[in-house]
Parts: structure tokens; sequence; C-alpha cells
């Protein structure tokens, strides 16, 4: 390869990672604006947080369904056109929750129509969008661009608390259609996608074409099958509960809005450096090793929940090692699914992976709602995330990782 087409590659990579980077920013904070609205709601609309929660469970549902749809419309089409698909429906979304009066307008906003656009502009599919276009280092590269997911909260969801405190939820909502229809342009900057470059296994699946194959390869294949079940769990433990539940938590402990999203911030925040920085580990180490400890790790911090009563202070522990360990089993993910399943099928692949994250998201995010009315307390359903995240982390430890098969290209 001569240095024009290093320099035309390195610069499409740039590109993709960026405007990745910048499309997962503003998804995943107009989905944590769920959470900060869910005691507005409650108290001024009189929308119960099992409600809410149902919603937000929908939403994943949705989402379930939309990640591989996307994923495979990816191999096929490439990104530009795929993200502008999602941007366009987040941004419907927004507009239509931030004109709500009825507790069904919320459901057909943020349930299903930003479930179809937070199913497409989503972690999996940047993460193989970058995957294709710089696949000599795929943990750093979809480390930096899926950190995004957590930069965009650090940022954005203060603000966003800041606007509701100041002006209304509505206004919020406004807020985050404004910024996605500013990103929607940029997206043409996306070059057109080349045919991706497959690794050098011969158990990779080759043909991205053939659905009916590609998804009999990945159903008999071990290694997607530990994978798929770790990342229902990983949804689980993370999205369902955390992003679902966690300002809602932190507000029935007594805290302020603000203060909340300050600590959510300050998670997002971790966030970044930690899928940053596992990311860049994931291509100079043991992968399974890596993987099966983080979600060991991730178990542990919902002790620290359990134990948060009224302190400020361990809410803030909390969210500095959940931080660490939320989003960064992706670059690990995509990293071993680039180089045990293939680069052609990725987008499918991942899109499968984010298809389990969801339902066990949409799991998480409704037993919380239901157990709060319930039992007026979060404990139950942060000791069941104690559990899963432990058998996760045993998921991991099983799948091999030998250094000479990882990702080659040709």
């Amino acid at each position: 390869m001569n240095d024009t087409s290093e320099n035309k590659s390195f610069h499409r990579a740039i590109i993709v990672v960026a405007l990745g980077f910048l499309a997962l920013a503003l998804v995943f904070s107009a989905r944590a604006a769920l959470g900060l609205a869910m005691p507005i709601w409650e108290n001024d609309l009189d929308w119960s947080r099992g409600y809410v929660s149902n919603v937000a469970a929908v939403a994943l549902l949705i989402m379930a369904v939309a990640s591989p749809i996307s994923g495979f419309i990816l191999d096929r089409k490439g990104l530009r056109f795929t993200l502008l698909l999602g941007l366009i429906a987040v941004f419907i979304s927004c507009i239509v929750i931030s004109m709500a009066q009825s507790a069904w307008v919320l459901l057909i906003g943020f349930g299903i129509i930003g479930g179809v656009g937070f199913g497409i502009v989503a972690t999996h599919m940047i993460a193989s969008a970058v995957a294709r276009v710089y696949p000599e280092n795929v943990g750093f590269a979809s480390g930096i661009a899926t950190s995004g997911s957590s930069a965009g909260q650090f940022l954005i969801v203060p603000l966003i608390a800041l606007i509701f405190a100041s002006f209304s939820w509505r206004w919020g909502f406004a807020g985050i259609a404004v910024g996605i229809a500013c990103l929607i342009p940029l997206v043409w900057w996306v070059p057109s996608d080349k045919p991706a470059k497959q690794v050098s296994k011969a158990s990779t699946i080759n043909d991205a074409t053939d659905l009916k194959f590609s998804l009999k390869k990945l159903f008999s294949t071990p290694v997607f099958h530990l994978l798929f079940w770790s990342y229902l769990i990983c949804g689980y433990t993370t999205t369902g509960v955390i992003e679902t539940h966690l300002m809602p938590f932190a507000s029935f402990c007594g805290f302020e809005p603000i203060p909340s999203a300050a600590a959510y911030g300050l998670l997002s925040a971790v966030n970044l450096v930690g899928m940053i920085s596992i990311g860049w580990l994931t291509d100079k180490m043991n992968r399974p090793l890596l993987l099966g400890c983080i979600y060991i790790i991730r178990g542990f911090t919902f002790w620290i929940l359990l134990n948060v009563g009224t302190s400020y202070e361990t809410l803030l522990l909390f969210a500095v090692i959940f931080g660490v360990v939320d989003y960064s089993t992706v670059p690990v993910t995509a990293s071993l699914v680039a180089s045990h399943i293939g680069l052609k099928v990725m987008g499918l692949t991942m899109g499968l992976l984010s298809a389990g994250h969801s339902i066990g998201a949409a799991i998480a995010a409704s037993l919380g709602g239901y157990f709060f009315d319930r039992d007026a307390t979060y404990d139950l359903i942060w000791v069941s995330s104690i559990a899963l995240a432990i058998i996760a982390g045993v998921l991991a430890f099983l799948i091999k990782d030998n250094p000479s098969q990882k990702l080659r290209v040709q």
C-alpha cells in the first residue's frame, strides 16, 4: 500500500471515529434524559415510575429488533445511510416527547420511535464501522469512537438537568433535537464504504450477503453464544438498571436533580477514560481475561449501591468504580467478534449481540420499576445484578484467546 492510499485510509478512519463519537454523545444523552425526567413526570403528571420504566423497556425491546437489522443494513449499505436513518428517528423521537401531553404519547415517542433510533445509532454499529476502516487496532479505535456514549453524557446530561431545572423538561428534549439536527448534515462527510477486509481465519464467516447462511453459522459458533449471553447480562447490569434507574434512585435517596446528574456525569467521565484505556488494553493482553474481570468488578459495584443510604460520597464512589467498567465491554467484545467471527458479518453479529443487550436491559428496566413500586426499594435489583455480573464473568473466561489468531489484514 502506497503513502497516498495509507493517508486516505487514515483520514477515512478519523472521519468515521469522529462522527461516531458525536452521534453516540447525543443519542445516549437522549436515552439518559428519560431517567432524569422520571421523578419530574411522577410528581407533575402522575406518570408512575413503573409506567415510565415500562416505556424504557418497550424502547429496549424495539432496540433488540432494530439492532440486528441495522447491523445487516450496515454490512450491505454502509455507515452513511445507516447513521442518517438512525439520527432522523432520534430527532423525531425528541420532538414528539417535547410535545407530549399524555402518557401514551411518551410511549410512542420514546418507546417506539426512539427505540428504532436508539437501536440503530448504538455502540454496536459504530464499533463495527470503525473495525472495518481501522482493522489493525480494533480495540483502541473502537474504544475512542464508542466513548462518545460516555463523553456526551458527561457534558450534555448535566446541561439537560440544568435546562429541566431552569425551564422545563420539554425544553430539555427540544434542545437535544436541535443538537441532532445540527449533526445530521455532517453525516455526508462519511466516505462511501469499501468492502470489509477479512481476517485470515478459516473459522470466520466470509459471506455477508446470505442472511440465512450467516445466521446459521453464527448460531452454531460456541464463541457467539458465550458473547451473546454475557452481553445480555451486560445490558441488564448497565442500560437496564443504571441508565434507567440510577438517577431515580439518587432522587429516592434524597439528592436533588443537579447533584444526581453530576454523579451521573462523573460516572460518564470516568467511563470515557475507561473505554479508551480498556480499548488500548484490548490490543495488548488476553481479551477473555480482561472481559471477565470487567464483569466481576462491575458486580462488586452494586454492593456499593446497596450501602449508599443518604451518603452522596458513597454514590460518587460507585460512580467512579462503575464508570471504569460500564461501557468498557464494547471494545473488547468488538475485538473478539472481529477476530473470532469476522469483519464481513460484524455488523450483523454485533447487532445480534446488541439485541441480547437490549433484551437484558428491558428485563432490568421493567423489574426495577416493578420492585420499586412494590417494595419502595431498589435492593432486589442491585442484588440480582451482583449475581448476574459474576455469571457473565465466568462466561467470558470460557472464551479462548490465542494471540496467533488475533486480527490480521490480508
